[in-house]
């Protein structure tokens, strides 16, 4: 009897893995339905370009039907809600679609409206996030016309999507108006809940050297109650003020809201309780979760999706045989950090070690936790390498979903 596959989200995480799936499930076996509420899959990498002119919204665009593969269904539609004990998704227009496997990967979501004054009389005019294409469209739009004053860089909480990208929007505004002639004329400021630059002490200090070195000035433990907009102010929980001229707020996150419509799914976030290393829910165990939606202490990060996508595949296919699941899946996450002025860092950690420096993926590889022109070209070819082998599921030669050691320097956690 054919099995039907269900998955929900048609995002990097969901669509890597309905491509991989169908290459390794065939049609007589399973089906493979996809569903989203719209027909829009954005790159999100390409967002931090959009502000400074150097991407537009158009070159980061592009169907998500288009990006699966022949015999993999695809439903334009919202979510309304999941019942795990009948093993059925209920959608918007009125259908419902039963299961034999669900995976869930419908990511995080803003919510703006959860910081007091947020959403206020300066969203989109002084006030922007460039974490959406509306933001950041409209940010463009106001550093171009932007001549001096304080730029506010602030996460509100954590977690969100891609932590290092509002580490590298500072980077990249440094280089900005350095270029237009008025970093002189510019105060930069990162605000941040974290007791530092980044989450984990080797690179939190060399992220933390780097925006001393740029002159962006750091406040750290800063958790925002308020945006007072009207006084371009932001108020933190113990009274701490930092005044704006522009803020740049990453708000706080969630999961999507059918995950609280549906009872026993989600957490008090809306994320999925999930085995860190199998990728199986705990709520039920036909249910996988993978990026962004999944709750397990590695970054929300695209590379994440890439190498849970692997383990998806497998504990899937597993599970639909009645065997018991891989349980090797280690956290693996890497990411470039555009730091301006052609140049990039790159880090690789996986759950148990932290960024370090050395080389990836071998001795001989792009160098970690360092500035290089190289690691800047990285950064620029991984939209083509995206949408040409990450998204169609290839595998990639000599990268796989565990983090290699080769090549990195486990002396720097003795100096941290």
């Amino acid at each position: 009897m054919t099995k039907r596959i269900v998955i929900l989200g048609g995002g990097t995480g969901g669509t890597l893995t309905a491509n991989r799936l169908r290459k390794a499930i065939s049609p007589h076996e399973a089906e493979i339905v996809v569903i989203d509420q719209n027909n829009q899959h954005i790159y999100q990498p390409g967002l931090l370009f959009i502000p400074f002119g150097m991407a537009t919204l158009e070159e980061i665009v592009r169907p998500r039907s288009r990006q699966l593969h022949s015999g993999i269904e695809f439903r334009e539609t919202a979510i309304d809600h999941v019942d795990i004990q009948a093993d059925q998704v209920y959608l918007s227009d009125g259908s419902s679609l039963g299961y034999d496997v669900l995976i869930i990967g419908t990511g995080a979501v803003l919510q703006p409206e959860e910081t007091e004054g947020l959403v206020g009389p300066g969203w989109m005019k002084n006030v922007f996030t460039f974490y959406d294409p509306e933001g950041a469209v409209a940010l463009h739009q106001a550093l171009d016309a932007f001549t001096g004053g304080r730029v506010a860089v602030n996460v509100v909480d954590m977690p969100i999507k891609c932590p290092v990208a509002p580490l590298e929007f500072c980077f990249l505004a440094d280089w900005y108006f350095h270029e237009r002639g008025i970093r002189d004329k510019v105060d930069l400021i990162y605000v941040t809940p974290l007791d530092g630059a980044f989450t984990k002490p080797v690179a939190s200090k060399a992220l933390g050297q780097l925006l001393s070195q740029k002159s962006i000035e750091v406040i750290t433990e800063y958790n925002t109650g308020q945006v007072d907009e009207e006084k371009g102010r932001l108020i933190s929980y113990d009274g701490r003020e930092v005044p704006y001229d522009i803020a740049v707020m990453i708000p706080a996150h969630g999961g999507s809201p059918y995950i609280g419509r549906s009872e026993g799914l989600g957490d008090e976030l809306n994320f999925l309780p999930t085995d860190k290393h199998t990728l199986q829910t705990t709520v039920k165990p036909n249910i996988f979760a993978l990026g962004d939606a999944a709750g397990v202490p590695t970054s929300k990060a695209g590379s994440v999706s890439h190498f849970e996508g692997e383990i998806i595949v497998e504990n899937v296919t597993r599970f639909l045989s009645g065997k018991s699941l891989d349980a090797s899946f280690d956290g693996h996450s890497n990411c470039f950090i555009e730091s301006g002025f052609h140049k990039a860092l790159l880090i690789d950690f996986d759950y148990d070690t932290e960024p370090l420096p050395g080389h990836y993926p071998t001795e001989v590889g792009m160098p970690l936790l360092k500035e290089s022109h190289l690691n800047h070209l990285g950064k620029l070819m991984f939209q083509s390498f995206y949408w040409h082998s990450l998204l169609p599921g290839r595998d990639i030669p000599g990268i796989g979903s565990s983090m290699p050691t080769h090549g990195k320097h486990f002396e720097a956690l003795e100096h941290s």
